[in-house]
């Protein structure tokens, strides 16, 4: 629900998310061709700059989305610097620093560029994007129920804590524990009759096995999407320089 507040208050709401798509994809690919842990630096600072600067995406909230996988990729770092050796201890591989920080660098590059697509993209512009790339609708649906269950398993968490609270439920630990437990055995009954009632909405709308949207209108999409290419293969020469 932060990703999508952020993409609705983004500078790059109105932008076309084809041109968004293809500025993102330019850096993932510049990211791949790159080889110096100093040209991807930089290729993730370029990105992360781009959505903080260019489409006004907060701080918090970048930071927000970004800390777990930041943490995951940190793990995962500290792991291949450590090696067992034959007497069963860890030890220190100071030989894979190298690929250590080259993989480092090569995932936030990478990190920095799908961010900056989520974060300025609204989820029905991004299932547009994906339903003129001819994605099975299927797992349109499927993305679109699971947006909107999100909003619903918010909803019914947030009414049960205010009821709770209400009857003194968190008062201390030991009735915070217990009123968090009876919430927590609530809510899958309360979300499956919430889904219930979505689909008896939407079959009272004529559902026929397809979910669709009011698409959005970009006039200026061609033009966004020429300068969005323009600067992707700029980031993809500037990357392939490391290889020459």
């Amino acid at each position: 629900m932060r990703i999508e507040s952020a993409a609705y208050a983004s500078r790059w709401q109105g932008v076309a998310p084809s041109a968004k798509a293809v500025f993102a994809l330019g850096g993932m690919v510049a990211a791949w061709v790159a080889v110096r842990p100093g040209t991807l630096a930089a290729l993730a600072a370029v990105m992360a700059l781009a959505a903080l600067i260019g489409a006004r995406v907060p701080l918090r909230t970048y930071m927000a989305v970004a800390l777990p996988p930041l943490g995951f990729l940190l793990l995962s770092c500290l792991t291949m610097l450590a090696t067992p050796g034959s007497d069963g201890a860890w030890y220190w591989a100071g030989a894979m620093w190298p690929a250590v920080t080259r993989t480092a660098g090569r995932s936030l590059a990478m990190l920095a560029a799908l961010l900056g697509f989520v974060l300025t993209t609204p989820l029905p512009d991004l299932l547009a994007l994906l339903r003129r790339l001819r994605m099975p609708e299927l797992l349109l649906d499927l993305m679109a129920l699971c947006y909107r269950m999100l909003f619903v398993l918010r909803q019914a968490w947030d009414e049960g804590v205010t009821a709770q609270s209400a009857r003194l439920g968190y008062r201390g630990w030991r009735h915070a524990w217990r009123s968090t437990g009876l919430l927590a055995g609530q809510m899958a009954v309360q979300v499956w009759q919430r889904a219930s009632a979505l689909q008896m909405a939407a079959d009272a709308r004529g559902y026929q096995g397809t979910l669709r949207f009011l698409p959005a209108v970009f006039p200026q999409a061609r033009r966004q999407n020429g300068w969005a290419a323009l600067a992707a293969l700029l980031l993809v020469l500037a990357a392939a320089g490391d290889r020459l």
